[in-house]
C-alpha cells in the first residue's frame, strides 16, 4: 500500500480507538449564537454574505438631529443649509441635482447657502472581492467639496446640509454613519435626503 493509501485507514483506525469526548453546549437560547451558526451554515453552503440592513436606524439617528436642530430654531428663522452633489464622471454636472435640491429646501422652508459639490473618484484602496459598499469611491471626508460642506457647519455658516441621497455621502453604512453622527453630535447639524435611506446595494 502506498503512503497516500495508508491515511484514510489511519484515521479510521483513530477514530475507532480514541472516545470521544462528551463537549458541553452553550445554550441555544443565545442571539449571538444562533446567529453565528447561520451564518456558518451560509458559508457551507456557498451562499453569499449578506449583512442585514441598517437604513430604519440611520434615518431615525437622521431625523432626531433634524428634529432637535428645528427645536433649537429662534421664533419664524429659516434654517441655512448647504446644498451637497456628488457628480458620477468627469464629464457629469450638478445642475440637475441643483434644481431638485432648491425645490426640496424651498418645500421645507430651508436657505439655501451655499452649492457644493465632488466628482467620484474610484478609491485606491479598492480590491476586487472586496466589500463593494465600502472603497468604490473616496470617503466623504477625503473629499475637498465635502470638506468645505464640514468648514462651513463648523464655522456656523450653515444649520444642515441637504443632499439627494444617502449614496452620496457614502453607501457604507459605518461610514453613512458616522457622517451624521459627527454632524450631530459635534456641531448640532443635520443632514436632509431628498431620496430617504433605502439599503445599500452594491455599485
Amino acid at each position: 500500500m502506498s503512503p497516500h493509501g495508508q491515511i484514510p485507514a489511519v484515521s479510521a483506525a483513530l477514530a475507532h480507538a480514541a472516545p470521544r469526548e462528551a463537549v458541553p453546549e452553550t445554550p441555544a437560547s443565545s442571539d449571538w449564537m444562533d446567529a453565528d451558526n447561520a451564518q456558518i451554515r451560509r458559508w457551507h453552503h456557498g451562499a453569499p454574505l449578506v449583512r442585514p440592513s441598517r437604513s430604519g436606524q440611520l434615518r431615525r439617528l437622521r431625523q432626531q438631529f433634524r428634529r432637535e436642530a428645528h427645536a433649537r430654531r429662534a421664533g419664524d428663522r429659516q434654517l441655512r443649509v448647504l446644498a451637497y452633489s456628488l457628480v458620477l464622471g468627469t464629464g457629469g454636472s450638478p445642475d440637475e441635482d441643483w434644481n431638485t435640491l432648491q425645490a426640496e429646501a424651498e418645500e421645507h422652508d430651508y436657505a439655501i447657502g451655499a452649492r457644493l459639490h465632488d466628482v467620484a473618484v474610484p478609491a485606491a484602496s479598492y480590491f476586487p472581492g472586496a466589500r463593494a459598499s465600502r472603497g468604490v469611491y473616496t470617503p466623504p471626508w477625503k473629499r475637498p467639496g465635502w470638506g468645505e460642506v464640514e468648514r462651513l457647519i463648523r464655522g456656523g455658516f450653515a444649520n444642515g446640509v441637504v443632499v439627494l441621497d444617502r449614496h452620496n455621502i457614502s453607501s457604507d453604512d459605518d461610514e453613512y454613519h458616522a457622517v451624521i453622527k459627527h454632524l450631530g453630535e459635534r456641531y448640532q447639524a443635520f443632514v436632509h435626503l431628498v431620496i430617504p435611506e433605502e439599503p445599500a446595494v452594491p455599485t
